[in-house]
């Protein structure tokens, strides 16, 4: 999985006054969950808009002080008027200590099923896997090109060795439906039959 790195430096005080002035001097307040102790600090808030304003997946390398930490974004904050940002929690990754993610979904191939008319219904375009931090995709590949219309494509189908879904087995990532074209198309073929008969 690709990651994106992070400078930042600690934070000496923590509270409201000094989280003000901080976001005051575009600053956002962060903290680093999962180690020996939390570890709070500050970056410019320009830093997160590859991680944040992407569909993309990334883990986060932060530079804290010259102190480099594997983390994953696990929390954000967004003012209710400003969308700025106003907060963002990272856990700390460890080799042998398996996390849980969301991954983005990508469909491959073409549906026969919407070929003839049939609407594709994208339920689930990101799904949430647990594995070692070395073993997560940057995306799962789901192949469309058997769906008919009607056909369900489920979770189960998705399996990898790599990574664990924490989905139940009859979750449905994509389907192609019977849209209005495709039932008029097949009247209209009842109709043209009845008249020739």
């Amino acid at each position: 999985m690709k990651s994106i790195t992070i400078k930042g430096s600690k934070r000496e005080s923590v509270g409201k006054v000094s989280t003000k002035a901080l976001r005051n001097a575009g600053m956002v307040p962060c903290v680093i969950y999962g180690g020996d102790k939390p570890v709070h600090f500050s970056a410019e808030e320009k830093a997160f808009k590859n991680l944040v304003y992407t569909p993309n997946v990334y883990t986060a390398t932060i530079d804290v002080d010259g102190q480099k930490i594997a983390t994953v974004l696990q929390d954000i904050q967004f003012h209710p008027v400003t969308d700025k940002i106003l907060h963002v929690d990272f856990y700390q990754l460890f080799d042998d200590k398996e996390i849980t993610m969301n991954i983005p979904v990508k469909l491959t191939g073409t549906s026969p099923g919407v070929l003839n008319g049939g609407s594709l219904r994208f339920t689930n375009r990101k799904l949430r896997v647990k594995a070692l931090p070395a073993n997560l995709p940057d995306f799962i590949s789901a192949d469309i090109s058997s769906l008919k219309i009607g056909n369900k494509l489920f979770v189960t189908s998705l399996f990898n060795d790599d990574y664990t879904f924490m989905h139940p087995d009859n979750t449905v990532v994509v389907q192609v439906r019977t849209s209005r074209n495709a039932t008029v198309s097949a009247d209209e073929d009842e109709e043209t039959e009845t008249a020739a008969e």
